[in-house]
């Protein structure tokens, strides 16, 4: 089992999930709106697309859930869509902005 928290080990497998339409990952884009820790071995991951009639929304949840699925003493992921608040650039870290050129 890894030293790193669990917490820590999603985010850093979250950074690793791009959204095809713009080439920065989920979470600095700020997509991901809450991670909450349920039982020792499950997560929820309340998050939004930047458009809801994304095409590869299924894709991208799916890469989601897959991918903190497979992190060790990680066993049950629920990834819950949602569109309140509407995401917006501003949601964005400035290291987003920065490599899009948004700054």
């Amino acid at each position: 089992m890894s030293d790193i928290p669990l917490r820590d080990q999603i985010e850093d497998v979250l950074r690793t999930v791009e959204d095809p339409e713009i080439p920065v990952n989920i979470f600095e884009l700020g997509l991901v709106y809450k991670i909450q820790m349920m039982a020792a071995d499950s997560v929820h991951i309340y998050m939004t697309l930047t458009a809801p009639a994304c095409p590869v929304a299924g894709e991208i949840l799916m890469e989601v859930e897959n991918k903190v699925k497979a992190i060790e003493g990680i066993n049950e992921v629920e990834v819950r869509l949602t569109f309140d608040p509407p995401w917006t650039k501003d949601m964005m870290s400035d290291e987003a902005r920065l490599e899009l050129g948004w700054l």
